[in-house]
């Protein structure tokens, strides 16, 4: 069957039930995309026979940048830094998690784009974040051209803050500044979560959603849609690690921009200069193949285009 909403990702497209046959998909493959479609996430073990030493190594070379006493089974874990965002540039093992070519392989089927990684970001324990979509951080234009990938690198329990979702909530609306009723252009936010908080809420209260949470293995993986509900738990054992790499992928021939500090319906997009971790290319935004330039940063004036009505009399009068 041809794909006839190619703006769409393939695993988030209502012919997808109708697609999936001509993917081809291997049996695990198909339920992992069966998975994101209905559900908004899918879980896999990480593909990498060196996963074990990878991680070993991602611990000895992150750890002491945390802050954190990690020899002392008794110290509290959360009191240093939560993350460490974009640890590729400097560590040839998170750079080859997030380059993983079976990885990139797979998404790009299930999303009928090429896939490329631009974000990782290195946990040593949960982020006890609350409930969020990663629309509102990164999207793209077509929409949804967005997903990540947490590993977990370790077993993760109950009381070490375990990653939760709403299953299924990857459809309801995206958030957006027009939907919520503010201006995004040009602002200064000291969380781009915070304004869409009470949104999200009352979505999971008109939906009865039901958070589920997720105990992974050491090994194990999570992709998920751009707008899926997520979060972490909070953790009830201050003295447990919860060691964990999410690596932000984007697809070829889109427009990467965020959406917490744009005004689409008026043209301003806070876009995003991307380079893919894998090849370490700029990946330019554009539509169906053409390059889209930079609007107008905040402090310039944006072009104005004349009325329709000047326009025509100027065609009336020459």
């Amino acid at each position: 069957m041809t794909n006839i909403f190619p703006g769409l990702p393939l695993i988030e497209s209502p012919l997808f039930p109708k697609l999936k046959g001509s993917l081809g998909l291997t049996p695990q493959e198909e339920q992992i995309a069966t998975d994101l479609h209905e559900k908004g996430y899918a879980v896999f073990s990480f593909p990498d026979a060196d996963l074990d030493t990878r991680i070993e190594r991602i611990k000895h070379n992150l750890g002491p940048r945390y802050g954190i006493d990690f020899e002392d089974s008794q110290s509290n874990k959360t009191l240093g830094e939560r993350r460490i965002q974009d640890a590729w540039s400097f560590d040839e093992d998170v750079r080859a998690i997030a380059s993983n070519e079976a990885v990139l392989g797979l998404l790009s089927r299930l999303y009928g784009r090429r896939a490329f990684p631009f974000q990782t970001l290195n946990f040593p324990v949960g982020t006890q974040q609350d409930a969020h979509s990663d629309s509102v951080h990164f999207s793209s234009l077509p929409e949804r051209f967005m997903c990540g990938v947490w590993l977990a690198m370790e077993d993760i329990s109950s009381e070490a803050g375990p990653l939760f979702y709403y299953p299924g909530s990857h459809r309801w609306p995206i958030m957006s500044n027009a939907l919520i009723g503010r201006r995004g252009y040009g602002g200064d936010l000291s969380s781009a979560q915070d304004p869409y908080s009470r949104a999200w809420c009352a979505l999971c209260e008109a939906h009865g959603a039901q958070e589920e949470t997720f105990l992974a293995r050491k090994g194990q993986a999570l992709i998920w849609c751009a707008n899926l509900l997520h979060g972490g738990s909070r953790q009830s054992d201050p003295c447990l690690t919860r060691w964990s790499q999410v690596t932000h992928y984007y697809f070829d021939d889109c427009i990467y921009y965020t959406p917490a500090f744009s005004d689409e319906v008026v043209g301003r997009l806070h876009l995003r200069d991307l380079v893919a971790i894998s090849d370490g290319q700029p990946r330019p935004n554009s539509y169906l193949g053409e390059q889209v330039e930079k609007h107008a940063t905040p402090t310039q004036a944006p072009v104005r285009r004349p009325s329709l009505r000047r326009r025509l009399l100027k065609r009336l009068c020459r």
